[in-house]
């Protein structure tokens, strides 16, 4: 499953915490970004892809879908956090409020006012992402690869989650615009295959041919794992 960030947006480059403010597109860095995309993920045999509702997400999408002769499929799950009264502020006027010592340092307890927990934020992303894969290998086999478009702090929560890290820990976890990141998930354990990755080269992310239909090994390799098929 491949997390991919939507590309630099206009409120990336204002400093504004966009939030769910519709209208909210992708500059011209993120329109090249997400041109980009096409060529990085061309070796990546993806199935299906997924999208937040919002605009900067779409955006980012469209010439992968279109490229791919593939539809995009909206989930509100993956939609932005809500945050509250703190949408649309500036970034730098936030950062002397009270809260925001909580979101750096204990964010599993910070619900925005008027908005939206992060703890809630977590819980509807990470059983989103379960749920497509799930439904995704039933239906293409255990090896199947597929992408969502989201924002930073889900692919976060996602991720804190896959790699075991209690929520007050995801803001160790970095995102940019337009990052890939990777997640395998097995039927005791998901593996994190990429973070935050801004590079060209993501053929390891590439399913290993397999003669017979099997679901991806639950078992770490020990010593780490030797890149071979």
């Amino acid at each position: 499953m491949i997390l991919l960030r939507h590309g630099r947006s206009t409120a990336n480059t204002a400093g504004i915490l966009a939030g769910r403010n519709p209208g909210v597109g992708l500059d011209e860095r993120g329109q090249e970004q997400a041109r980009r995309v096409v060529e990085r993920l061309a070796q990546l045999p993806l199935v299906a892809l997924v999208s937040s509702p919002l605009q900067r997400c779409q955006e980012t999408l469209a010439p992968l879908a279109q490229a791919r002769g593939l539809g995009v499929t909206v989930d509100d799950r993956f939609v932005e956090m809500d945050y509250g009264e703190w949408t649309g502020r500036e970034l730098h006027a936030l950062t002397k409020q009270r809260l925001w010592k909580v979101v750096q340092a204990h964010p599993s307890a910070v619900v925005f006012p008027s908005g939206e927990g992060l703890a809630a934020m977590q819980a509807r992303a990470v059983a989103a992402v379960r749920e497509w894969d799930a439904k995704l290998a039933a239906e293409h086999g255990p090896q199947v690869l597929w992408l969502v478009c989201t924002h930073g702090d889900l692919i976060k929560a996602v991720l804190a989650d896959a790699l075991g890290l209690h929520l007050d820990g995801f803001q160790r976890i970095v995102a940019h615009p337009c990052s890939v990141s990777a997640v395998t998930y097995t039927e005791i354990r998901p593996f994190v295959q990429r973070i935050n990755d801004c590079g060209d080269d993501l053929r390891g992310l590439v399913p290993p041919k397999r003669r017979r239909r099997r679901r991806p090994s639950s078992d770490a390799t020990p010593g780490g794992a030797t890149g071979a098929d």
